[in-house]
């Protein structure tokens, strides 16, 4: 107990060492919280873990543009999904803490449980897509910096002009894009 006293006595009255001794704690300890907090973020932007719960969805992925095309640029799964700016890449996560839930209590264990929830899924991302602008297909593809004249004639009548309607955003048109389109009967709005 006596040494416990004397470790603590200086604590009472620190001194200037004393007190920058745990400022610099502090500071090492905030930038060790800090890396294992990016590192955990950073290793929950990967394929492999999102084929953890959704590998028929990763491996459908691999049958489309985004995947493999002539440029060898590719997507993966958090380059749509999750938010690039930190705010809302935040948010997304705690979001996103939910759908983990979900599936370790078996919501959407199997693949026919999530084929049965696949329209309520898609119309969710849908929505959110719209809300925010398809601000996750904008990271890649920007009208300001699109050739039309290298698109084909339809595209390009298209994308010029979706930059006159205000409301109008890349998912309204490219639902499918990277995934089957879920069959829309029966969708259930519910949770």
């Amino acid at each position: 107990m006596g040494a416990i006293k004397r470790f603590f006595q200086p604590l009472t009255r620190p001194s200037k060492a004393t007190l920058g001794f745990i400022l610099f704690l502090g500071f090492i300890g905030g930038l060790l919280f800090w890396g294992a907090f990016n590192t955990g973020m950073e290793a929950t932007n990967t394929e492999a873990f999102c084929s953890g719960c959704h590998a028929p969805i990763v491996a459908e992925i691999q049958e489309t543009i985004h995947f493999s095309n002539r440029s060898g640029v590719r997507a993966i799964c958090s380059d749509c999904h999750v938010p690039h700016n930190w705010t809302d890449k935040i948010i997304r996560k705690v979001q996103a803490s939910k759908e983990l839930f979900a599936f370790a209590i078996g919501t959407l264990d199997t693949q026919e449980k999530f084929e049965a929830r696949r329209g309520y899924l898609a119309e969710r991302e849908w929505k959110r897509m719209k809300e925010n602008n398809s601000q996750e297909c904008r990271n890649c593809h920007e009208f300001e910096f699109m050739d039309f004249s290298e698109q084909a004639p339809m595209s390009a009548q298209q994308h010029s002009s979706s930059l006159a309607e205000k409301d109008k955003t890349c998912i309204d048109c490219h639902k499918g894009i990277a995934h089957k389109l879920p069959n829309m009967k029966n969708v259930p709005y519910w949770q």
